[in-house]
């Protein structure tokens, strides 16, 4: 379905006849409406690209009131009841491919608002959400000139969305304090981090760092007065996120500057429950095994990971002609703490560090053929800004808007605050896997490809239901883009012509193998922490223990004392915490990188040597942010068809 024929009149007539035609004006109409009605998640796709009247929306927040939010049930209840009375057999693969797509969306977002009630507790995503929106517009505004960005049109824009910021954040606390009411209420941890930290960090972005940004990007005739209406309207959501803090600190804390949480909001409140991660499972991933499942056959491969390290470590060690402890998980420490002495000096370098990583793996994909790179193919490192900071640890990639031709796609890399044992976890050789994932041939790249083929992408694989990114999110993209950013880190290390041993080095590889085994720990975690099997504590312990090879409890005093130890247990914490409140997220890297790797070998085995992976890992892409469950069939057929 091309995407310029999505409008509300809905796409031409595709081959299927009537219940096909019947089927791609509803999903065109709920496409649109959808967009409409999530104005941060139409910013981020771009839905101007897609139908010009969702233009306006870009001046706008989500209305998350009762409200709203009931009316908005009504329609979806209404779409999805024409969807599943279309009937199926005259409908191409891919037409019921969407329909079913659409049908597990609305299944997600019924359940989130009705029986999860989670409007009642989605702190991260009202103090988030309306930053997220302005930084994604940001991103994608016109240049107007040497370092010039924005249209007189987009900066009024911007400045309307800004000026809804006091309303979305008052509707915010009408329904947090319905969740106080009814025992429905974030965890503690999210109370500080997002309630506290981050609107506090809100609050100074949009008192400074905005109102800077206009006065270095506006331009025209126009300028001053663009100037001056980013100004006052970041006065007045500085002034709303100061207040919205205030609200957290008085309702939840008896003391804010000691983190100390009032005893009935005290106990750990971040665990989505068994039958909960099942129903997601089976829905949002189009999955079969269950939550026990996947925790249980977990382990075996954790180990299996940790020997391959530990193997690795010692040939490491025999290289390098170094003397290593006798015991294997003490050779792999070992060989971490010896290379940590090659590390940046400061963020800055740290950043820069990466940039030369991302466009080694660029140039060597050039020279081994694995992809077909244009040459003006541009990858923007950079520095991730502070309201982003409390959601990502360590590295993570923005794509631009794909319904949009403007706009680039940012890696973006957390600063350590140039903490002498984080940089050095950000050492030399520590570098290559994540920009390979963050960057080339992993999301960076993916995202290109897609927004390349968009035409051919109905819009509804497209959707972020809940969220963009953050713990109302359905996750159903990040099955297929997450699985391929750790398909892409593994995909490196593979034999190519003239590089036998892949693209790393053997030190580069041990990271790689590291970054492997917390993607497999996840799956551990995520299932144990969200069913009662693993706490919030242990957790952080095992991932230390596990990922860092350092053992030991987080919590001993032995543990603050060692620089290494220190450094491994806060990014473990930082990790866990991430995990406890995107519950299913962090399962989507190890399990959709499997899914990728199980159809390459499916498809090497039916075609032979006919069998291209360069074909068929643009056949994969051009599936769209959808798991691969829906279209692994189809993806088979079309691989066979000449």
């Amino acid at each position: 379905m091309a995407a310029a024929a999505c409008g509300p009149s809905g796409p031409a007539t595709p081959p299927g006849g009537r219940d096909a035609a019947a089927l791609a004006q509803t999903l065109s109409a709920y496409a649109v409406e959808f967009l409409r009605r999530n104005p941060t998640t139409n910013t981020y796709l771009g839905g101007a690209g897609l139908d010009p009247s969702l233009r306006e929306v870009d001046g706008m927040l989500r209305d998350h009131s009762a409200a709203s939010i009931e009316q908005e049930d009504r329609w979806l209840a209404d779409v999805s009841k024409v969807l599943a009375e279309t009937p199926t057999a005259s409908l191409s693969a891919g037409a019921r491919i969407d329909r079913d797509v659409a049908l597990a969306q609305i299944r997600f977002l019924l359940r989130q608002h009705q029986v999860r009630k989670y409007q009642e507790r989605a702190l991260d995503t009202y103090v988030s959400e309306p930053f997220r929106a302005l930084d994604w517009q940001l991103q994608g505004m016109t240049e107007t000139g040497p370092g010039a960005y924005g249209t007189a049109d987009e900066w009024t824009l911007l400045v309307r969305r800004v000026n809804a910021i006091p309303t979305f954040l008052a509707i915010a606390q009408d329904q947090l304090e319905a969740g106080v009411k009814a025992n429905r209420t974030p965890d503690r941890r999210m109370l500080q981090r997002d309630g506290l930290n981050t609107s506090e960090a809100n609050a100074r972005y949009f008192a400074e760092t905005l109102p800077k940004l206009a006065s270095e990007r506006a331009s025209g005739p126009d300028r001053d007065r663009i100037v001056g209406q980013v100004r006052d309207a970041g006065t007045q959501a500085a002034g709303a996120y100061t207040k919205f803090r205030e609200f957290v600190a008085t309702t939840f804390f008896d003391n804010t500057s000691q983190g100390k949480v009032k005893e009935a909001f005290a106990s750990d409140r971040y665990a989505m429950g068994q039958e909960e991660y099942n129903w997601a499972l089976k829905n949002n991933f189009h999955l079969t095994q269950t939550a026990p499942d996947l925790y249980e056959q977990a382990w075996p491969i954790v180990e299996a990971t940790r020997t391959s390290m530990i193997d690795l470590a010692r040939e490491i060690g025999r290289r390098q002609g170094w003397l290593l402890p006798p015991d294997g998980p003490s050779d792999v420490r070992f060989v971490f703490d010896e290379l940590s002495k090659d590390s940046p000096k400061s963020d800055e370098e740290m950043v820069a560090w990466y940039r030369e990583a991302a466009f080694r793996l660029v140039d060597y994909a050039r020279k081994t053929g694995m992809f077909e790179v244009p040459a003006d193919y541009q990858l923007e490192v950079t520095e991730t800004p502070p309201p982003l900071q409390a959601s990502i640890d360590g590295a993570a990639y923005y794509p631009a808007p794909p319904f949009k031709t403007t706009g680039v796609g940012r890696f973006y890399v957390t600063p350590t605050h140039n903490d002498r044992a984080a940089l050095q976890s950000n050492n030399r050789a520590a570098l290559a896997d994540l920009s390979a994932h963050e960057g080339f041939p992993g999301h960076d790249w993916y995202y290109k490809v897609l927004t390349g083929s968009r035409g051919g992408i109905s819009p509804v694989r497209w959707l972020t239901p809940g969220a963009v990114e953050d713990s109302s999110s359905m996750w159903e993209d990040s099955m297929p883009a997450e699985g391929w950013g750790l398909y892409a880190e593994a995909l490196m290390a593979e034999p190519q012509p003239g590089s036998p041993g892949g693209f790393y080095t053997p030190e580069e590889h041990i990271y790689q193998l590291q970054g492997q085994l917390y993607r497999d720990l996840r799956v551990r975690i995520d299932t144990g922490i969200h069913t009662g099997r693993m706490t919030y504590d242990e957790a952080v312990d095992l991932f230390s223990e596990i990922v860092d090879f350092l053992p030991g409890s987080c919590g001993s005093a032995a543990a603050k004392k060692l620089d290494a130890k220190r450094a491994s247990c806060e990014a473990a914490e930082r990790a866990i915490f991430r995990y406890s409140k995107w519950p299913t997220q962090a399962i989507t890297y190890r399990l959709g990188k499997d899914q990728i790797f199980a159809m390459r070998q499916e498809a090497a085995t039916l075609l032979g040597p006919k069998f291209s992976p360069k074909n068929f890992h643009l056949a994969f892409i051009r599936q769209g942010t959808i798991p691969s469950g829906y279209f692994r069939d189809e993806l088979l057929r079309e691989l066979q068809t000449p």
